[in-house]
């Protein structure tokens, strides 16, 4: 597979998102077609282009790696798959009600009235933090994979190819926003789906067997060990940690997300925004199924022709792009691209739909549609893309995966306060928060729970945490909140 060919067909399919861009922007791009596309979404559509949103790049490439690493994790990650789908189902009946009643734009707004203005900005800065970090970093992942085998055959800088990845997103991006991602992320998520069944059927034709046959060599394999029930302290795998990681994680990085949030929000109305939800958790659910099978095959094919990686993450692209041949080769490069480019674009539509609303105030105007206004927010989304080359940039410099990852996981622990701020609105009606100490106490339950993941097996007699640290994130949080509060009075009380 030349440098080339694979060039061109990512060329061609970056043309096309660009026809669609002008296709569903060209009668209306202003800020309502942006920010909710009008609220005049499909259902089916959105409940699809979600697949590609929810996953990404990171997860096509190292949820098949991780079937077989030295950790021994075969298939203990749909345990966490089963703790999302009961998060999305919270999503569906208790979060959406509740942004639909409340007509917002930014779920962030929803903050200011429960809590106050200090902690409305801090839960839409912990949002833009976490989102540019998170993004930059799954954008990064596949960057490198564009670089190493295809644009180093001709001398493109690193910066440079990221440079090329923003302004391709930027281009289909900026003018229908929301409305053009509802779209182009079905096409999206259409490549991502038909690339992991074709990587299914290329690799079980490699392996001489039929699918049934794979199904059968999987299910007798030492890769297909789903529930983890043993060293419930000093192991990750085991079901409780990850089913209970994989709700909360759920709740706050997509119920408590605008990326994921937004496309629910351009809906017409709670049933249909519910109705999607719930057809998104059963393709998410079968998706991933698909996606570990792909690893144990991945597996097979890689014992049985000898090939060894230096890191999991490394054995799909490897395989797909030096092994299987030239189309199996395209269909791998287009899925990837696919994954990461529909949780990118997403992600800098959301950030400037965050911004614009959550610190410009956009929402408080009179007419969000005025030029100027329109003109603030291209400027926003320019800005956000350069914050993200900067960010990838500053990553590949460091160059080191256990700085990049610590960075990463300091950036998912944000999404704890979200949890506690949240619940405090929810659950405790009756007291008032002192706003002004909220953005030091979503500052320090992150810290603490840093400190508690290094630590645990010292301080708590082994345990050791993973996902579920979230949890412990979000109650620091509440009780600090609790702990700082006082009993509202009367006409305050009312006016909640």
């Amino acid at each position: 597979m030349t440098p080339g060919v694979l060039l061109s067909f990512i060329i061609g399919y970056f043309l096309v998102l660009i026809l669609i861009s002008y296709l569903t922007s060209r009668k209306a791009s202003d800020n309502d077609t942006f920010f909710v596309a009008n609220r005049n979404s499909k259902w089916y559509l959105v409940a699809f282009g979600m697949i590609g949103t929810a996953l990404s790049g990171v997860t096509f490439i190292s949820v098949p790696g991780k079937v077989g690493a030295p950790s021994g994790d075969q298939f203990a990650y749909f345990q966490f798959i089963l703790g999302n789908a009961a998060g999305f189902i919270i999503i569906a009946t208790v979060l959406l009600p509740l942004y639909y009643r409340l007509k917002l734009t930014s779920i962030y707004s929803y903050i200011e009235g429960a809590l106050g203005t200090w902690s409305y900005k801090t839960a839409a800065a912990i949002f833009l933090l976490s989102r540019t970090i998170g993004s930059s970093f799954r954008l990064y992942l596949v960057v490198i994979v564009l670089q190493k085998f295809i644009f180093d055959s001709y001398g493109v800088p690193f910066w440079a190819t990221v440079l090329i990845c923003l302004v391709l997103i930027w281009s289909y991006t900026f003018k229908g926003g929301l409305k053009t991602i509802i779209i182009t992320d079905s096409l999206q998520t259409f490549f991502l789906v038909t690339s992991v069944f074709l990587s299914i059927y290329f690799i079980c034709r490699s392996l001489d067997m039929s699918i049934f046959q794979a199904a059968e060599s999987i299910k007798n394999s030492s890769y297909s060990k789903i529930f983890f029930l043993n060293d419930f302290m000093s192991s990750k795998l085991h079901l409780t940690k990850q089913f209970l990681g994989g709700l909360f994680i759920t709740i706050g990085m997509t119920g408590l997300d605008q990326d994921l949030m937004q496309k629910n929000l351009s809906l017409k109305n709670i049933k249909e925004a519910q109705k999607n939800m719930f057809s998104f958790i059963g393709v998410f659910v079968v998706i991933n199924i698909f996606f570990l099978s792909v690893g144990a095959l991945l597996y097979m094919y890689a014992a049985k022709n000898g090939i060894t990686v230096e890191k999991t993450d490394y054995l799909y692209p490897t395989i797909a792009l030096k092994y299987l041949g030239v189309f199996p080769a395209i269909v791998f490069m287009l899925g990837l691209t696919a994954a990461t480019f529909a949780t990118t674009d997403s992600a800098l539509t959301a950030l400037t739909t965050s911004f614009c609303v959550d610190f410009l105030n956009f929402r408080k105007k009179d007419d969000i549609n005025t030029k100027k206004a329109i003109a603030t927010r291209h400027g926003v989304h320019i800005g956000f893309s350069f914050l993200m080359l900067f960010t990838i940039v500053l990553f590949n410099a460091v160059n080191n995966d256990a700085v990049v990852g610590a960075i990463f996981k300091v950036a998912s622990y944000t999404y704890g306060p979200l949890l506690g701020l949240y619940a405090f609105g929810l659950f405790v009606s009756k007291r008032q928060v002192n706003d002004k100490l909220t953005p030091f106490i979503c500052l320090i339950s992150p810290a603490v729970c840093y400190f508690l993941s290094t630590e645990s097996k010292t301080i708590l007699g082994g345990y050791v945490f993973d996902n579920e640290l979230i949890i412990v994130n979000g109650l620091i949080t509440f009780l600090a909140l609790w702990l700082f509060s006082k009993r509202k009075h009367q006409s305050r009380l009312a006016t909640t």
